[in-house]
């Protein structure tokens, strides 16, 4: 049994299947990452500390657009993300408020 789910025929089909893998797995990093940070920052939501939820934020709008300028995830999503996040920081405000 090998590593692959198939055996690639050439050469260069074996090369392009060691990209593909190293790139898939780069990718999944990179969006586990991603999710990560949003966390922290609902995570931070919660906690109601100002200098926290704030970095928090940054650090997940950068995320956010790296992924986008990678295309791990598409520009709109990164905006309706964006968005979202910024609504939930709103909505604790007026509640706590």
């Amino acid at each position: 049994m090998s590593k692959y789910s198939y055996m690639p025929r050439t050469q260069s089909a074996n090369k392009a299947l060691r990209q593909s893998l190293k790139k898939r797995q780069n990718n999944l990093n990179k969006l586990r990452s991603l999710k990560t940070s949003i966390k922290n920052y609902k995570k931070a939501l919660i906690t109601d500390d100002k200098e926290l939820l704030k970095n928090s934020l940054s650090v997940a709008y950068k995320a956010l657009d790296k992924a986008a300028k990678t295309k791990l995830i598409k520009k709109n999503k990164a905006s309706r993300i964006k968005s979202r996040l910024a609504q939930r920081i709103t909505k604790s405000s007026k509640t706590s408020s």
